[in-house]
């Protein structure tokens, strides 16, 4: 015969000061803390562990009501539930009710507006901004974002999917940033629709299959010496830049924001800020003869702290890029990648090293074998101040 629990009352509740477990019978217990404050807790087991769950504390629900929400919860074992899971779904439910009103238009504001500050071009913001106003916002700007499906992104994606590939890429990885961000926030549930891997991959053609590939312009690295050779006839503000950055082995935008104080003549070395490097880092960059008279060469061009002043003020734009002047240069004509076949050690007078230096689109592997092979950047730097014929448009 099973034990009779002595139930207990509203004014034992009430008296009650010590820790402890007290039931009041059928899997209904008051809970006092050491610190005295007092819960309703329904304990019961499942595959024979046991669990708990929160009724709420004595100050929100009397006895009468506790016992009322323990014999809920009684009914739901009987049905084969558990309370603690059935509540965090009600839960759910009543948050997703709640965000019914939030759109996707709302959480796509309110995700910029969070990660524009650490973004380090000014430009993203406005870039999200625009991406999302021309091709998601016409389709689901108004839907709730919890109602955002896969139907509906593929209406997005899937005009500009073999076409403009590199803007439906974006589109979607940006609609799935938010939405992600919207399901952190309470705001939706369940899967992200336009996730790629294991979902829209399934759907959607590989993006090599259906991208052209259009590469860069460029010219074969022993192409270079005449290349400056033509350099040195322009008196271009581009004519000079493009001489530095390859003198330098830096990146366009590099040299096209590089300001006075970041050239130090006495050690004739180039800090370039952490800020303006792809990694994040601080980059020291060692300035050859030929370089430094590429700077006296355009100072007379120049009228504000920038060494290579742009012509745009608002882009920064220094005329001619560096590919528009190989077109000039080849008249059109579209070579292979400056520093193909680099895998010999040396060829002629210039080091494969100093060939990957010259390679366009490669700066990023020249960084890690040059932390690998442990070597001086003067040393590339002189290389290739000798190798191009000294690199000065004069």
């Amino acid at each position: 015969m099973p034990r009779l629990v002595k139930r207990l009352s509203a004014l034992k509740v009430k008296k009650i000061e010590q820790a402890g477990w007290y039931p009041d019978g059928a899997g209904l217990y008051l809970q006092v803390s050491p610190t005295l404050t007092k819960s309703w807790v329904y304990r019961y087991s499942i595959d024979g562990r046991e669990r708990r769950h929160g009724l709420g504390s004595t100050n929100e629900r009397s006895l009468e009501q506790a016992r009322h929400e323990a014999q809920g919860c009684a009914q739901m074992r009987r049905e084969g539930l558990d309370p603690i899971d059935a509540c965090r779904q009600e839960k759910s439910r009543l948050r997703l009710d709640r965000a019914a009103g939030v759109t996707f238009q709302e959480c796509a504001e309110r995700y910029i507006g969070a990660h524009e500050p650490s973004w380090r071009n000014a430009k993203h913001g406005s870039q999200w901004r625009n991406t999302l106003s021309t091709y998601a916002f016409p389709v689901f700007s108004d839907v709730s974002v919890k109602d955002i499906e896969v139907g509906l992104v593929l209406r997005v994606i899937e005009p500009l999917w073999e076409t403009r590939t590199e803007t439906a890429t974006r589109v979607r990885q940006r609609i799935e940033a938010i939405l992600d961000w919207a399901k952190v926030r309470g705001y939706r549930d369940g899967e992200n629709p336009a996730r790629w891997r294991g979902h829209l991959d399934k759907l959607l053609p590989a993006r090599a299959k259906v991208q052209k590939v259009r590469h860069f312009t460029a010219l074969p690295y022993r192409e270079m010496p005449e290349f400056f050779a033509w350099l040195r006839k322009k008196e271009s503000v581009a004519a000079n830049a493009v001489a530095f950055l390859i003198l330098t082995a830096t990146r366009s935008g590099e040299a096209r924001q590089a300001v006075d104080s970041e050239i130090c003549l006495e050690t004739n070395v180039w800090s370039i800020p952490g800020e303006r490097m792809k990694a994040g880092r601080p980059h020291r960059v060692p300035l050859s003869e030929s370089a430094i008279a590429v700077l006296n060469r355009v100072e007379p061009l120049r009228f504000d702290e920038r060494i290579f002043p742009g012509l745009n003020p608002r882009t920064g734009q220094i005329g001619l890029t560096k590919g528009e002047l190989i077109v000039e240069y080849r008249e059109g004509a579209n070579g292979a990648y400056i520093g193909d076949d680099y895998g010999l050690p040396v060829v002629g007078e210039l080091s494969s090293i100093s060939r990957i230096v010259l390679r366009v689109d490669n700066l990023g592997e020249l960084a890690t074998i040059r932390s690998q092979l442990e070597l001086d950047p003067r040393v590339i730097s002189t290389e290739l101040d000798v190798y191009t014929g000294g690199g000065v448009p004069q």
